[in-house]
């Protein structure tokens, strides 16, 4: 699967994140937010972006979860080396392309349906890239019509709107109108395959539970 990086440092900062890389696979899906921080050692590493799990480990502390990752070895090592490689050099661009880098994107979807009482919120929801690729914490969500729509995964800004909500941003997101309105279809068709009872649930309780924690703070502004 061909992508694209870009990188920005991060100035002003004594800790161990040193900048930012944005990809683009195929042209038509973008990953944002992806951290590009440095060891103890010196050595430069990649973190996806994360949400923090209602889970706590044997310490105590937070247990985060990569919301987007490589799901495959062999890909997970030749993007994670690419994005490095674009950080060392600064490179406005960094692009790597495969034999078939002409093709759209192949798409799976998986959704499990979610009920709460008084909540938009229909189902959570993820896709598969080209077998090599997943998004987590995508959302079916009902607006004020009765329509359902979909929702990519997204953070807090610190700004506000004319109401004085908060206003967040996807960290991940498809870049063209194609890919958008095929990756929707997919995830539509396979919630109305499970509502209907057509389909089996993939998405795993402890899964739900974390992705709910994370999400419900964002049904107010929907």
């Amino acid at each position: 699967m061909r992508y694209v990086i870009k990188v920005n440092d991060v100035t002003n900062n004594e800790g161990s994140l040193k900048g930012f890389a944005t990809v683009t696979f195929g042209e038509s899906f973008k990953v944002t937010n992806i951290e590009t921080l440095e060891a103890t050692d010196g050595r430069l590493f990649v973190s996806m972006p994360r949400y923090k799990t209602n889970q706590k480990d044997e310490k105590g502390n937070d247990i985060y979860k990569d919301i987007c990752n490589p799901i495959t070895k062999e890909f997970r090592g030749n993007l994670y080396n690419d994005i490095v490689t674009a950080f060392e050099n600064r490179n406005a661009e960094h692009q790597v392309k495969s034999e078939n880098s002409s093709r759209m994107i192949k798409v799976i979807a998986s959704v499990s349906p979610y009920e709460r009482e008084g909540s938009n919120m229909k189902a959570l929801a993820r896709v598969i890239l080209d077998d090599c690729f997943v998004i987590n914490n995508i959302t079916i969500i009902e607006d004020k019509n009765g329509k359902n729509f979909v929702a990519m995964p997204g953070y807090k800004t610190n700004q506000k709107d004319e109401q004085g909500k908060d206003i967040y941003r996807d960290i991940c997101y498809p870049v063209t109108a194609d890919f958008r309105e095929m990756m929707n279809g997919r995830l539509m068709d396979a919630y109305e395959k499970i509502i209907n009872g057509k389909s089996e649930q993939i998405i795993t309780a402890v899964e739900k539970n974390s992705i709910i924690s994370n999400m419900v703070q964002r049904e107010s502004i929907r």
